[in-house]
């Protein structure tokens, strides 16, 4: 589909030539002879790209930059000249012209710097629109989708956000984005001034998840040499998350309970109680009400858990937001990594959004990241994005006559994820499909602290 582009040129036979060659490419083209006159097409509708010589009649293409600038800003400016020199080069790119071009242009050239323009200033474009979602205070923003089930999620969090509920339980599959949500009806809310503190209750054992928790008193137990502050307390004013509370060990859980009726706790070793507002924002993906009536989990901490329950839905009931968040994570990836920034091409768009994603938004996530690592290009295509054994049959782990060690397994695992990533834990994590608090919980265990060889 051809672009809107303005050519301002006072030579009338190289603007008739140059528009001609546009025109024939499929473009549409609104023609100039000066300053003044171009000030005029800029009254209408957009320009998508704009091709400016530098001497005109009635002053220099950087006078037409600057109209083009102040009505129109961020479209890309290709300047030319006859008078081609190196220092008015480094002027007209530091004004902020896309590429500087010596006259006479080659009509073909001339389209494929257009073709270069427009595609980068999209890129720009969107790069600036995801990366303002993905700084804090964007709430319920954050949770990216267009799709209907997306947009009620997000009003779901404005209101829950507003109200003044203590205890908001988010329920959904693991890797739906639960976390996300936490934060953004923190943000959204009166609290968002105040702290969002957060921990995984299965990245832990219970003693020291109490500790965290409720924090201690000088001599509660060995090694307890110092009065310590928990996360209940630090989140003061603020909101608490705690993430897999199913979880969670009975005695914690009553802890908890009264932490959500009285509003208050005390600390290990403490005599005395200590008050506290907090809201309570839980996650689980198991199912809590089974749990209650099997006996791992309280009912009557279910009951003012599920205060406000939300849905997390899985990324397989809303395949149309699929190809927002892969172009999302291509950009904060690529960004990350200190790479220009990355498209999708519609082929692998459409592929992407035809996979179930069983791993959900954390599985897509890291689909993306292995396709920007491994790509050469800007566009990503589906070669790009093919899954590994696709087009062969794949194997399955056959489970072991004498059965398995399942945690040496996982921590197998985990040395071998640290290799690949050289150490990095949350790129580890995304790995395993594990939380960044469980990883650094099993490396403390096995001895492997942040900078050591996990072999």
């Amino acid at each position: 589909m051809g672009a809107n582009l303005l050519l301002v040129e006072d030579d009338s036979l190289i603007r008739r030539a140059l528009a001609s060659k546009l025109r024939a490419a499929g473009h549409r083209v609104r023609e100039a002879d000066s300053v003044q006159a171009a000030k005029g097409c800029l009254d209408s509708e957009p320009i998508d790209a704009a091709i400016v010589d530098y001497r005109l009649g009635d002053g220099t293409g950087f006078d037409a930059m600057e109209a083009l600038e102040g009505k129109q800003p961020g479209v890309p400016v290709l300047m030319l000249t006859a008078y081609a020199s190196v220092d008015l080069a480094v002027e007209a790119m530091r004004r902020g012209a896309f590429t500087y071009l010596a006259k006479p242009v080659e009509g073909d050239a001339l389209i494929e710097h257009v073709a270069k323009a427009i595609e980068t200033a999209e890129l720009r474009r969107e790069n600036r629109r995801l990366r303002r979602l993905t700084e804090p205070g964007q709430g319920a923003d954050a949770f990216l989708g267009a799709s209907a089930t997306a947009k009620a999620l997000r009003d779901q969090m404005r209101l829950v956000a507003a109200s003044p509920a203590r205890a908001v339980l988010l329920e959904g599959e693991s890797g739906t984005g639960k976390g996300l949500v936490a934060r953004a009806i923190h943000e959204e809310s009166s609290r968002a001034s105040k702290p969002f503190v957060s921990i995984t209750c299965s990245a832990m054992p219970e003693t020291l998840l109490e500790s965290e928790l409720f924090g201690h008193e000088p001599g509660a137990f060995t090694d307890a040499r110092r009065k310590k502050m928990g996360l209940v307390e630090a989140a003061e004013g603020g909101t608490l998350f705690l993430d897999e509370i199913g979880d969670m060990a009975a005695g914690l859980q009553a802890k908890l309970l009264g932490v959500l009726e009285e509003r208050r706790f005390r600390r290990l070793g403490a005599l005395q109680e200590t008050e506290v507002d907090v809201r309570v924002v839980s996650a689980t993906h198991r199912d809590l009400k089974t749990l209650a009536r099997e006996g791992k989990f309280r009912e009557d901490l279910l009951y003012r858990l599920r205060v406000v329950p939300l849905r997390i839905p899985p990324l397989r009931e809303r395949p149309e937001d699929v190809p927002v968040l892969a172009q999302h994570f291509a950009v904060q990836i690529a960004a990350g990594w200190g790479r220009p920034a990355v498209r999708l091409a519609d082929e692998a768009v459409a592929a992407l959004a035809a996979r179930p994603w069983p791993g959900n938004v954390r599985e897509l996530r890291n689909a993306v990241e292995r396709a920007v690592i491994l790509s050469r290009g800007d566009v990503l295509g589906v070669a790009d994005f093919r899954e590994e054994g696709a087009g062969e049959e794949r194997g399955t782990m056959v489970l072991p006559p004498d059965g398995v060690d399942v945690e040496a397994l996982i921590d197998d695992l985990l040395r071998q994820a640290l290799r690949r990533t050289d150490g990095n834990q949350s790129a580890a994590a995304r790995l395993l499909s594990l939380s960044r608090d469980q990883v650094r919980y099993r490396m403390q265990r096995l001895g492997l602290a942040k900078g050591t060889d996990p072999a």
